[in-house]
């Protein structure tokens, strides 16, 4: 009977066991089938086996009935029970065991007949009044007929409270009765269901006064009462008495006061009771732990947690995932991700699907040890396993995705939040917000937070902290300082708001503003942390604040978290009295923290004080390193003053800064165009015998940048002493000795504008031109021989400087040297890169060698070399030049199906091509094509327009876009009237040139020596002899010697009779070398037939004197007239 108490309805049920995947566990058939397996009834196809030892048939028939009733009626009462049913297990009995089994009134059933009726009978009284309950009436036809068990039965079958008590008042006046522990016990849980707590004592009390001893059972039972209607005092006031008599409850008892004290967030009673249960070596079982973790880890006992979860990894229980879940949290928030991430790893091996709430503590983990790899495969991983993600998760795959620099997928997963309904936490906002700050999208980020507000979400401190770095970025110094104050009034403001206020000042050159703000807040006693005092050093340190700056350091000196730090202990050491112990500090000295202090001594003029500071740190085991790091510091910053007056106080002490901080001073120089400061860094060391290659490539890149020949002077002293420059050195020079071409051309220009006032100045002119050119083509020779000394002298080359020294012969013009070089740096191994390529195709191609460049091209495509849109134009250039139109047309095709979208110089070079060969309707068509990619035309593209229309003499087309480019504010040039000017002096129609020519002048332009040898051509081809003579004169002064044009103004001089000036200007010829045209004919073109003409027949008309115009040609052309006066004109 014992037994049927134990199992108290008080108690927690059991543990439910962990679900078995099939597909983790696969299950293995075994060879034989198990003959002790019952058959499964449902499916026929599967009877039960033959048993190995098949029993002996039993005498009587009437038995196998029997027995097959109650397996039916067992089956019945499993299905009714649910999966947590027991039933009894199948008894052997004897033929004569079996007779009395039929003899017994039960017939099978669990009760007999009379107690299965006593039981209907007391039911029966449910829902009566208590003035119509008489249970000695009810129950008269069973006195004496109960045995004392049977009563008990009748009484644990009671599901009312009140007929349980009137039937145990009846059951005290049988005789069968007599006093037990066991029928209080079924009274006390029947009571304690129901809550009947001040009954459940009473009863108690009656059975101590009954003298009947409690046992762990009626305790346990008493105590389950009090645990599930959350009398905890009582409670614990009970497990208090039952302790001192020696009474020890079961697991599960202790289970139900666990969770009951944990309900109501008594974690530190549950920790009590776990530890009085362990004393009183009670075995937990896995809901016991459960417990206790959970109690430890809310307590922040955490290394206790961990210490009971291994005891219950050690004793074979299996935990669940809620324990692994608190034990990855805690450890997160305590930083210890080491441990988080071995739980983790624990978890997996127990095959253990983690939850949401995991998932998000893992991922805060891979987030804060930025190992973001893995937190996107969990989020993976969490997909597959159809994991449902919460606003959490979404909000750190958001910092994760920011971390990563992938702000389309930040922001993809952001808005896939508020579509699921899920971002309602301003956390999530702010996410967001940070990650648009972090990709410089302060606008996007400030919109964010537009959305926020209008959604009711109330700004709490965090909000205002990102608001203020959002205008911080913005620069918006008004919005900024509102938003400072508001973060005032919530309380004090954090390092990093003031961090940010101070920079928002310092960049926005507002330094008195910077420095009160300083001073508010050291009086509001703001705490500071090391981002925050490095902010204020600095500003204090370049102010030259010294005293401030002191006094900072030694308040900042009582914050003990400041004491490890490598920055401030410089500090500290240096500015309190300490630089005595200099030698020292500079072992773990904080280079920036040295060079603000340096900085404060230079700001402040104590030059002393600053000489004394550098001779310390130089005295120092690598002191000259240091400071040169601080000089690099100085120039990156773009403090020169500072720079230069630390090298002069070092080379004043005997020493000279690292080669690459002096070459890092002159460039700096460079590049302000501040020639002579970086010759005066460089005479310092120049008579050096250890002068290094970082300073005289840089002095040469500053020669070379500034436009100075000295660059190859310097080149050539310091070769003579002896020092060799390497690769970067020698491009240098070679670049700048191409480039001096250009120089030279332009003082040129400078000299004639000087000298061609007269006749006599052509011929000054000319040797000044004639001079630049043997300069420029001296220029070339040295780069020549630099080149082929650094090859001969095996120079370490790189293929940088390979591509320098092709490209240098290119624009020399040494096509075949170019070449060979090339041929030179693949036989040496060196890999080409893209520029490499692109500089032979312009090579072969400027050699008319398309088969060459095709090959170069190819050869880069086979290599796997990324061809950019640069090489395709290159190689559709030459096509071009080369008349292949349709290659060229291929080649631009392929180069947007290997998607690289054509760019406006890619359209232009496209679009000249076919303006070459005068396909003005492809040229129109790529026009329009062009506009509709997004590529504005420039006049380069009008100027193929213009060449493609004149080229088919349609000139009022090509008038047209002249026109038009006027109206769009398009710059013109010279080229583009130019081919206007051809077309119409082509066709003979030298009005209309004149009057375009006139155009020309009027839009400011003057006309190159392309444009004044087409006017000149026209005059002279069509017999205008006084007015190609009256043009030579006006623009004689102004342009440059021609031979072309002096040659025809000759013809027209003897055409005009005028021997006289023909003679002047064929002496003035020959004296600057300039060769005569003899072949030249005034009046080429006004014969009567012209034959292989390349204009329609409508074009061409016959001149019958000298000096006279064509006027029908304007008509048909379109030029001023109308169509009834081109035919009387014609006529």
């Amino acid at each position: 009977m014992k037994t049927i108490f134990l199992e108290s309805p008080f108690l927690p049920p059991p543990p439910k066991p962990n679900p078995i995947n099939p597909e983790t566990f696969p299950i293995k058939s075994s060879i034989h089938p198990d003959p002790w397996s019952l058959s499964d009834r449902n499916n026929i196809s599967k009877p039960k086996p033959n048993s190995k030892n098949p029993k002996n048939p039993l005498s009587d028939d009437n038995a196998r009935r029997i027995i097959k009733a109650k397996a039916r009626y067992l089956s019945l009462l499993r299905k009714h029970q649910g999966p947590q049913a027991e039933t009894p297990k199948w008894i052997k009995r004897t033929p004569e065991q079996m007779v009395k089994y039929l003899q017994d009134d039960r017939n099978g059933h669990l009760y007999g007949k009379h107690v299965v009726a006593a039981i209907k009978r007391v039911r029966g009284l449910a829902g009566n009044r208590n003035e119509e309950r008489d249970m000695r009436l009810l129950m008269s036809g069973f006195v004496g007929k109960l045995s004392f068990r049977e009563m008990c039965v009748v009484l644990k079958e009671q599901k009312g409270w009140r007929e349980a008590r009137d039937f145990f008042s009846w059951m005290k006046l049988q005789f069968s009765y007599h006093p037990s522990v066991i029928v209080y016990t079924i009274l006390l849980r029947i009571y304690g269901q129901v809550g009947k707590i001040k009954l459940a004592e009473q009863t108690f009390l009656e059975m101590l006064e009954a003298g009947c001893e409690p046992d762990e059972v009626a305790c346990g039972t008493m105590l389950c009462s009090y645990a599930r209607w959350g009398r905890h005092k009582a409670m614990l006031l009970f497990f208090s008495a039952i302790q001192e008599r020696g009474i020890i409850v079961s697991v599960a008892v202790y289970n139900f006061m666990l969770s009951s004290l944990q309900k109501k967030s008594l974690n530190g009673k549950v920790i009590e009771l776990w530890r009085q249960m362990v004393y009183k070596r009670v075995a937990p079982n896995s809901f016991t732990y459960t417990v206790v973790i959970s109690s430890l880890v809310k307590e922040g006992l955490h290394g206790d947690a961990l210490k009971t979860f291994n005891e219950m990894r050690t004793k074979g229980l299996m935990p669940e995932e809620v324990i692994f879940s608190l034990l990855i949290s805690a450890s997160t928030k305590n930083s210890n991700w080491a441990e988080a991430l071995k739980l983790y790893e624990d978890m997996r091996s127990c095959r253990i699907v983690p939850s949401k709430f995991t998932c998000a503590s893992l991922l805060t983990v891979y987030y804060k040890i930025e190992d973001y790899s893995k937190a996107l495969s969990l989020f993976i991983e969490m997909q597959s396993k159809k994991t449902a993600a919460d606003e959490v998760i979404y909000g750190l795959l958001i910092r994760i995705y920011g971390k990563l620099g992938l702000y389309e997928d930040a922001q993809k997963t952001f808005e896939e939040t508020e579509q699921l309904g899920l971002l309602s936490n301003e956390k999530t906002y702010l996410a967001m917000a940070q990650v648009h700050l972090s990709s410089g999208n302060f606008e996007k980020a400030l919109s964010v937070i537009e959305v926020m507000k209008s959604r009711n979400i109330r700004l709490s401190r965090f909000s205002y902290i990102v608001l203020l770095q959002c205008y911080c970025m913005k620069e918006d110094l008004d919005s900024a300082e509102v938003t400072f104050q508001a973060l005032l009034k919530i309380g004090c403001p954090d390092a990093g708001s003031c961090s940010d206020m101070i920079n928002l000042y310092v960049r926005l050159g507002l330094t008195e503003k910077a420095k009160d703000f300083i001073v508010h807040i050291r009086k509001d006693q703001v705490d500071f942390d090391m981002d925050l005092f490095k902010t204020v050093i600095k500003v204090l340190c370049k102010e030259g604040m010294l005293r401030d700056a002191e006094k900072l350091v030694y308040e900042m000196g009582m914050n003990e978290s400041f004491n490890d730090n490598r920055f401030f202990k410089t500090f500290s050491k240096v500015m309190l009295g300490e630089t005595k112990k200099l030698e020292n500090v500079m072992v773990s000295a904080d280079a920036m923290a040295l060079g603000l202090i340096l900085s404060v001594y230079l700001e402040n003029g104590n030059f002393t004080k600053t000489e004394e500071f550098l001779k310390l740190i130089l005295e120092a085991s690598g002191g000259l390193s240091v400071v040169s790091q601080l000089v690099k510091n100085f120039i990156r910053e773009g403090d020169l003053y500072k720079a230069e007056i630390v090298n002069g106080q070092v080379i004043k002490l005997g020493c000279r800064l690292e080669d690459e901080t002096i070459a890092s001073l002159i460039s700096a120089y460079g590049r302000q165009n501040k020639l002579k400061q970086a010759q005066k860094v460089f005479a310092a060391v120049a008579d050096s015998p250890i002068l290094g290659k970082p300073i005289i490539n840089s002095m040469i890149d500053v020669y070379a940048k500034c436009g100075k020949l000295e660059a190859y002077l310097l080149y050539e002293e310091v070769t003579e002493r002896g020092h060799n420059l390497d690769a970067v050195g020698i491009g240098v020079v070679v670049n700048a000795l191409t480039n001096s071409g250009m120089i030279a051309n332009s003082l040129v220009d400078q000299q004639l504008s000087i000298l061609f006032d007269s006749k006599s100045s052509m011929q000054a002119s000319y040797a000044c031109k004639c001079d630049a050119n043997l300069f420029d083509i001296g220029k070339h020779r040295e780069a020549e021989n630099i080149i082929r000394k650094s090859i001969h002298d095996r120079v370490e080359l790189d293929t940088v400087a390979f591509n320098i020294f092709i490209k240098a012969m290119l624009q020399a013009g040494r096509l075949h040297f170019a070449a060979s070089i090339y041929e030179h740096m693949l036989s040496l191994r060196f890999t080409p890169s893209i520029q490499t390529y692109n500089t032979m195709i312009s090579v072969y191609g400027r050699g008319r060698k398309l088969d060459k460049a095709v090959e170069v091209f190819n050869t880069a495509s086979s290599l796997g070399v990324t061809l950019d849109e640069k090489a395709y134009m290159n190689m559709i250039n030459y096509y071009g030049k080369a008349g292949k139109r349709h290659e060229a047309s291929l080649l631009f095709i392929k180069m947007q199906e290997e998607g690289i979208k054509p760019g406006m110089v890619s359209y232009n070079i496209m679009i000249n091509v076919y303006a070459m060969a005068g396909l003005d309707h492809k040229v129109k068509e790529l026009f329009e094509a062009m506009e509709r990619d997004g590529c504005p035309p420039d006049s380069f593209t009008y100027l193929s327009l213009v060449r493609a229309y004149s080229e088919n003499l349609k000139c009022l087309e090509a008038e047209e876009i002249i026109n038009a480019m006027q109206k769009k504010g398009i710059p013109l040039s010279c080229a583009h009237f130019n081919y206007l000017l051809s077309a119409l002096a082509k066709a003979g129609l030298m009005v209309e040139a004149e009057r375009v020519y006139m155009q020309l002048l009027t839009t400011g332009l003057n006309p190159d020596i392309v444009c004044c040898r087409t006017m000149l051509r026209g005059y002279m081809d069509y017999g205008h002899v006084e007015k190609g003579i009256k043009y030579f004169e006006q623009i004689r002064e102004s342009s440059k010697p021609d031979r072309f044009i002096m040659s025809a103004a000759v013809h027209l001089y003897k055409s005009a009779g005028k021997k006289l000036e023909a003679e002047v200007l064929l002496e003035s010829m020959k004296s600057v070398r300039i060769l005569f045209l003899n072949d030249l004919e005034v009046g080429l073109k006004i014969k009567p037939e012209v034959r292989h003409s390349r204009y329609p027949p409508s074009c061409l008309y016959t001149l019958t004197t000298k000096d006279s115009f064509s006027p029908p040609m304007a008509v048909l052309l379109g030029f001023g007239c109308s169509a009834a006066q081109g035919k009387i004109l014609k006529a």
